[in-house]
């Protein structure tokens, strides 16, 4: 039978580092009860389900642990399927075998998928091999918080002291001064290299390098190095600096905030991640279909009549295309006029649907379209495929070359009503380094949204008049895209950060 509860490794942070049965388990899921050390991000891959925090240190209560199990075996036993999403992996640290043994006693069948725990993730992201040919050839996982109430301590702080290898310490942060002199005092070098490795494999990851009686130090208070945190002791620490290649990302720690469509975050996001950026998603405008088809309808008709069709941006690529199908055509209607687009993106998507633009400006800017344009003989009557707003600097121009221009709203640009709380507060505490504007549009309503609090921040315009606006609502512009791309735009954060 099927499980109806799926134990779920999530990994050490970095959401891309789930597997691929963990996402694919996720995505079967009606609920998923998540802790503090699992990313939230990971829960778009169960959009549908319903999303239960268990709790996360010093943002809500910690849920005790049979407050956890009464919970999934209250979804389980109506047939609900149930996730079950941890930190790191099931097996390390994670109480699943308590969670295990009340499945069973109530006979729900259940999977346990493995995820990769923060020891094994440290060894790539901070540059710390935790086994290594001359330095250790055995590792040793080991709990820096035990039980409470227990009579006495089950680790074997002598042994450990001994032990031929590398020390993982989980959980180590509040109690640090008792297992480095644990150690200590059972013959542990207090010279032995520790590496303290803070939100392993995600953005704003930090490793901090000391010797193990230095370590009670560097911990405390818990607010100097907060968790989540491991230590690792052993010879192998002394390697982090040597072969870090997280800290050395050009955009590391810098959060970004990326204020796109929804549906256009994600890509963005990812190349921020990819040097090393934390990326904030809180779109200002949302992208909808247009509430009236009839003037789309009517350029379609005419597009054997029509000399030049120009596409503004992917979206009315889309949008064009979708209302092509829903009307019972296909791409053979576009055998009449010349095609010409502005933007990468765009002419990327007008090839996915198996079309190559004729005219296509170098720098993909509307002014250049413009001169390329003024070469084009005959040129009659033009169809501009837009949203229903933005520049008229394109229609303007061609209106006074003696052309017949008809804009066609293919869909539409809306703002966003309401500013996110989470943004607004990051804003105000000056933990935002760049916000990203990517149309005159996206720029009013970030204003109107934001207000003031754009000015205790760096901003990136997409192009000249998106910066324009900005400066008109007095908000500083400090890095423009050329030419006017995403990722230009993110090339320019890059050199000024």
């Amino acid at each position: 039978m099927k499980p109806l509860v799926y134990l779920i490794g999530a990994g050490p942070g970095d959401p891309e580092l789930l597997t691929l049965r963990g996402a694919k388990c996720l995505g079967r899921c009606d609920v998923v009860l998540y802790d503090g050390l699992s990313n939230s991000e990971i829960l778009r891959l169960a959009p549908d389900a319903e999303h239960i925090c268990v709790g996360k240190h010093g943002h809500s209560r910690i849920w005790k642990q049979q407050e956890i199990i009464d919970e999934m075996l209250r979804h389980a036993a109506i047939g609900r399927t149930v996730a079950r999403l941890k930190g790191g992996d099931p097996a390390v640290f994670a109480r699943t075998a308590e969670e295990v043994d009340a499945l069973r006693a109530a006979g729900i069948d259940f999977e346990i998928i493995p995820g990769i725990t923060a020891a094994l993730a440290a060894g790539s992201y901070a540059g710390i091999p935790i086994t290594h040919r001359k330095l250790a050839s055995a590792v040793a996982l080991v709990t820096g918080h035990e039980e409470p109430g227990k009579p006495e301590s089950a680790l074997d702080w002598s042994a450990l002291a001994k032990f031929p290898g590398t020390l993982v310490i989980y959980m180590g942060v509040t109690t640090a001064k008792i297992w480095t002199e644990a150690l200590i005092s059972a013959g542990k070098d207090p010279a032995t290299p520790a590496a303290l490795v803070r939100r392993c494999s995600l953005p704003d990851q930090s490793t901090l390098i000391c010797r193990l009686d230095e370590v009670a130090d560097r911990l405390t208070p818990a607010s100097q190095f907060r968790p989540p945190m491991i230590a690792i002791v052993g010879a192998v620490a002394e390697l982090a600096e040597s072969m870090d290649w997280v800290q050395k990302r050009p955009l590391h720690g810098k959060t970004i905030l990326v204020t796109r469509p929804a549906d256009q975050a994600d890509t963005f996001a990812d190349a921020i991640r990819d040097l090393g950026g934390v990326p904030m998603i809180a779109p200002a405008i949302e992208i909808v279909p247009v509430n009236d088809f009839s003037s789309l309808d009517e350029s379609l008709n005419e597009l054997a009549t029509t000399d030049e069709l120009i596409f503004c941006s992917a979206n009315g690529v889309d949008a064009f295309f979708n209302r092509l199908e829903v009307l019972g055509y296909d791409s053979r209607r576009l055998a009449g006029p010349s095609i010409a687009v502005i933007g990468k993106k765009t002419e990327s998507k007008l090839r996915e649907h198996g079309i190559r633009a004729d005219h296509v400006p170098e720098d993909y800017r509307a002014t250049s379209l413009i001169e390329l344009l003024r070469s084009v003989s005959p040129l009659r009557n033009v169809t501009i495929i837009r949203a229903n707003r933005g520049s008229d600097e394109l229609p303007a121009a061609l209106r006074q070359m003696g052309v017949q221009v008809k804009e066609v709203a293919a869909y539409q640009n809306v703002d966003v009503e309401q500013p996110d709380p989470e943004v607004t507060a990051a804003l105000a505490g000056r933990k935002i380094d760049w916000v990203t504007v990517t149309s005159s549009a996206t720029a009013e309503n970030l204003y109107r949204m934001y207000g003031d609090h754009l000015r205790q921040t760096r901003v990136a315009a997409i192009s000249p008049v998106t910066a324009s606006v900005l400066d008109q609502l007095g908000v500083r512009v400090d890095a423009i895209a050329n030419p006017y791309t995403i990722e230009s735009l993110l090339d320019e954060i890059v050199k000024q950060s």
